[in-house]
């Protein structure tokens, strides 16, 4: 018997939890892939605002006057690093040095200038604010995956930076033309 496929590719991709998780961090969790190797992978999840922070209250802890009056959302990315912000906006915005591309329309800048840029301007028409990660290392996300705790869908990627977030859940498994009341927490192999 053979390991879980190491092969698979998963950034840009949306990573659903299956019902039965067992952390109770990631239950109902949908999770964009940023990025993903062989030596590990990184996540945002995409769906769990943080109803306690806002963006103004950020900029005033940064000292950043927001002369703008936009705001952004602010979600739970993760639990690893919790203190690191992660702006994924759209691609119209581009740091310097810092900004990475993670997918066909989407953008990540993890630096002071993108906050400075949404509070002030110019800034991207799309942003999302993550606070933390979901981090895996060398094959943990893909045992995961094998033993039934998450389905792997393309990502549409309107949805990572939608703020329909309670219904990004279901709307996720829609893309896989998958029903939510017919999954089940059990799984098997062949």
């Amino acid at each position: 018997m053979s390991g879980p496929d190491q092969s698979l590719e998963l950034a840009g991709k949306l990573l659903i939890a299956m019902p039965g998780m067992m952390d109770p961090r990631f239950d109902g969790s949908v999770i964009y892939i940023c990025s993903h190797s062989s030596e590990g992978a990184m996540g945002l999840v995409i769906n769990r605002p943080i109803e306690t922070a806002s963006f103004k209250e950020l900029c005033s802890q940064l000292s950043i006057e927001a002369t703008n009056a936009r705001s952004i959302p602010v979600l739970f990315g993760g639990p690893v690093d919790q203190s690191r912000g992660f702006v994924v906006h759209s691609q119209d915005y581009q740091a310097e040095v810092s900004t990475q591309i993670i997918g066909q329309t989407l953008s990540m800048t993890a630096t002071r200038d993108i906050i400075e840029a949404v509070a002030t301007g110019p800034a991207p028409e799309q942003a999302s604010l993550f606070m933390g990660y979901s981090g895996w290392g060398a094959g943990q996300i893909e045992d995961e995956i094998a033993n039934n705790g998450w389905l792997v869908s393309d990502a549409n990627e309107d949805m990572v930076l939608s703020v329909d977030h309670g219904g990004k859940w279901q709307s996720a498994l829609g893309l896989m033309g998958i029903d939510a009341l017919m999954l089940s927490s059990y799984g098997g192999t062949a």
